[in-house]
């Protein structure tokens, strides 16, 4: 008789059969946590459809989003209000036609902050903005067109809407994505900000430069602290882009760009041409094409840069208008022709860029009181207040523009005016700035010039775009930045101090990042159309 099998299970089989029950169920467990906690965008397949002529980017995401264009951007701080939509940009490192990959990019002035990281995820509630948003205000007197704007469509939309930032942008080097948001005219007012101490900068030296003449070659002319070198100027909502000398010379390869008006735009002239030589292999292929030093005697100046076949030009013009003689009498005065344009105005057409400014003469004695000075036609006035004769003399210079500038070719720049710091009395009185060191405090508040509201009243009617570089406030905190005693070589009698004039390196490479940065927008913004 066979004998019958036992069913009993051994010790060692139990222990691994519940060994391996309880593991199993604990993985499941686990699985099952990790799949309920994972963010909604990653349990979707969303795709963005891009309604541009450069859609050959395999775009891998989906909530339905919809693309318009905007194009009723007027000069003002803020844009108009839209509901709920979002700015895409893309900032590349290199030429960004390699990979078909189109700058989607926001109006002249935008900018995306270059340390944002490279792959990220933003939630955006229904009413309310996303951190880190990043739009730049510009005040440019024309309608300006919002490139691409994706806006989510109100009748999908959710109450929290999160999308993950496709990595195959990430093919180049630096394609860093930004999202920036305009929402209830909430977006970045450049002027408003404060001076950050940034080790980085200067961005040259006085001996890498040989362009700095000596009223503004502060380090030169003894100055020992170099602190007033080291500030960069950081707006509360968004960044300005860092001067790239290399790429700047590609936006302007073949062209001319041109600055007119006073000795401060001269100021600005000098701090382009020594941060353009960064990118200068060989010194010897920069020079001035008349072979003019550098002197405050000598106004106009072209600079040729062989590499790129471009020139950066200066012009003077105090007035932007006519500065001629008339007869009063028996006796021939100085007058200010304000219905007639300055004689240099032929050299300034056919320009590709040119950056006006004017204002500070307009404070001399002579031009404050207005007697027997302002001419129009044959007529010298008697007496004409100063901001009368401004405006006139603006209305000269934008009728100018309007008749001589083909506003396809040119981009046109006006510099607002820079402040001075005299202490004490004004230059010729005894005026001083030497004992300030650090930039004013951040809670710094000055009145906004009536100048610079003219100046925007007159290109707010101009059918020629014109941008507003507003650099009055920024630079207003600066009052350690001035030449003060060191515009001129030691030993010097003159006990005349510079309190309007800039140090070089110094602010004006601030007003130069600026408009680098308007250059490179209308730049990228260009691409998708």
């Amino acid at each position: 008789m066979e004998k019958q099998r036992s069913f009993s299970i051994k010790p060692t089989r139990l222990w691994l059969f519940s060994f391996t029950v309880s593991f199993s169920l604990i993985i499941l467990i686990f699985f099952s946590i990790w799949v309920l906690n994972l963010p909604l965008s990653t349990r979707q397949d969303p795709h963005l459809h891009f309604n541009t002529t450069t859609s050959s980017v395999p775009l891998d995401l989906k909530p339905n989003f919809k693309i318009q264009t905007l194009s009723s951007f007027h000069r003002n701080y803020s844009a108009t209000q839209i509901e709920n939509s979002i700015l895409v940009g893309t900032h590349f490192s290199r030429v960004e036609n390699e990979s078909q990959i189109s700058n989607i990019s926001a109006p002249e002035g935008i900018l995306e902050k270059e340390s944002e990281p490279k792959s990220v995820a933003y939630v955006i509630n229904s009413n309310s903005t996303v951190k880190n948003s990043t739009f730049f205000g510009n005040r440019s007197t024309k309608s300006e067109t919002v490139s691409e704007v994706l806006q989510i469509d109100s009748a999908k939309q959710q109450q929290n809407v999160s999308f993950p930032i496709f990595k195959k942008l990430e093919r180049e080097a630096s394609s860093d994505i930004v999202l920036k948001v305009v929402n209830n005219k909430k977006v970045c007012d450049i002027t408003k900000g404060k001076w950050v101490f940034d080790e980085s900068y200067p961005l040259y030296t006085n001996a890498s430069c040989p362009y700095i003449d000596e009223g503004f070659s502060c380090e030169s002319n003894g100055r020992l602290d170099k602190h007033y070198m080291k500030w960069r100027w950081q707006p509360q909502d968004c960044d300005i882009l860092r001067f790239n000398s290399t790429q700047m010379l590609e936006l302007i390869r073949g062209k001319r760009l041109v600055f007119v008006g006073d000795s401060i735009n001269r100021n600005q002239w000098e701090s382009m041409l020594c941060l353009l030589m960064g990118a200068v292999k060989d010194p010897r292929k920069v020079y001035e094409t008349r072979g003019r030093r550098i002197t405050k005697e000598k106004g106009n100046y072209c600079f040729k840069f062989v590499d790129y076949q471009c020139t950066v030009e200066y012009y003077v013009t105090h007035f932007l208008v006519h500065e001629g003689k008339a007869r009063i009498g028996s006796r021939r005065v100085q007058t200010l022709r304000i219905d007639t344009i300055d004689k240099s105005s032929s050299r300034w057409r056919g320009a590709d860029v040119l950056v006006f400014n004017t204002a500070h003469w307009w404070s001399h004695h002579k031009t404050k009181a207005g007697k027997n000075y302002y001419q129009e036609r044959n007529q010298v006035h008697p007496r004409l207040d100063v901001s009368t004769a401004f405006e006139k003399a603006l209305t000269t210079w934008a009728s100018w523009v309007d008749r001589h500038v083909n506003p396809t070719k040119t981009q046109v720049f006006f510099r607002s005016s820079a402040p001075s710091h005299f202490s004490g009395g004004q230059w010729n009185t005894g005026g001083h700035c030497r004992e300030a060191s650090q930039p004013l405090p951040e809670t710094y508040n000055g009145e906004y010039p009536e100048k610079n509201m003219l100046v925007e009243q007159i290109i707010g009617k101009m059918k020629t775009p014109v941008t507003f570089l507003n650099i009055t406030g920024l630079s207003d905190y600066r009052i350690d930045a001035h030449p003060s005693i060191y515009g001129r070589k030691p030993g010097s009698c003159s006990r005349v101090q510079d309190c309007s004039h800039w140090c070089l390196p110094g602010v004006p490479d601030t007003w130069n990042e600026i408009l680098y940065t308007h250059l490179e927008s209308k730049r990228r913004k260009s691409l998708t159309n």
